[in-house]
């Protein structure tokens, strides 16, 4: 086999998912899933980035045949990540309950499969501190962030894909994205988070002529911050519902009760749909 020269190499087609690799995709370590979802997201980046520059360019009558090439391989390699991560996550029963739910692709999917440890999270309190959804854990100056970027990134991802369907009466995680967002705007004009918006501008300065600083002066909180409340709401929900399922899956019965329902006479539990 001849080998190839630097140029040569950097100009070869990316080869598309073969068969073989997309069955062996099945059994990827975490390590390897991760890395690829979080490959996935760079490489998605780098497309719609190219995108935008060959139009750019395309717009103004100059060649772009280079960047037509790079934009076509970053569609391929982004397309071919997707299919062996769309594989992986088939393969996990819990995978398949999670992407049984509109909102929840292969590569979120696998993410969070590849990220969550069922051996190491007896409660889904463990899932949510991990992933930075725990209000009432902070980081605090020169120590280790105490929860995964990643994951809180994905759950993240994971909330506007929620909002994304919440018009589908059918996507239960964007219904209740939908009914928890009506909730806390409600709970918002009503003042119920006065004190929180007092404490939000005694901890930081924001300009006057800010929506933020608006909505604080007032006692309420901004609108991009209700949005998010009613976002993690749905969340940990969704999370609280896939710990639910995969724990039974690992140990044949029910998950010990979250630590506010079961200590602090929080609401009730409700059930994975």
């Amino acid at each position: 086999m001849t080998d190839l020269t630097d140029e040569e190499l950097a100009f070869t087609p990316i080869q598309r998912l073969t068969r073989d690799l997309r069955e062996a995709a099945r059994s990827l370590t975490p390590d390897e899933a991760r890395y690829l979802v979080d490959y996935y997201y760079i490489t998605q980046r780098d497309r719609i980035r190219a995108k935008h520059q060959l139009r750019t360019l395309q717009e103004a009558g100059e060649p772009a045949s280079v960047l037509s090439w790079l934009y076509e391989q970053a569609k391929i390699l982004e397309a071919s990540i997707k299919r062996a991560l769309d594989a992986y996550s088939a393969a996990h029963p819990v995978g398949e309950w999670a992407r049984a739910h509109k909102g929840i692709g292969p590569v979120i999917a696998a993410g969070l499969l590849a990220h969550i440890d069922i051996k190491k999270a007896p409660t889904v309190g463990h899932i949510w501190r991990f992933a930075g959804l725990d209000p009432t854990v902070k980081w605090e100056k020169k120590t280790k962030r105490p929860w995964n970027a990643d994951l809180k990134r994905l759950c993240w991802l994971l909330g506007e894909s929620f909002v994304k369907v919440s018009g589908d009466e059918d996507a239960y995680y964007g219904q209740v994205y939908k009914a928890r967002k009506e909730l806390e705007v409600a709970r918002n004009e009503a003042g119920k988070f006065a004190d929180q918006a007092k404490a939000s501008l005694e901890a930081k300065k924001y300009g006057k002529d800010t929506e933020a600083y608006k909505a604080y002066i007032a006692g309420k909180l901004p609108a991009a911050r209700v949005h998010l409340r009613a976002e993690r709401y749905a969340v940990k929900l969704f999370l609280s519902h896939i710990h639910g399922v995969w724990y039974e899956h690992e140990y044949g019965v029910p998950p010990p009760l979250p630590y506010p329902i079961a200590h602090l006479g929080h609401a009730h539990m409700i059930p994975p749909p």
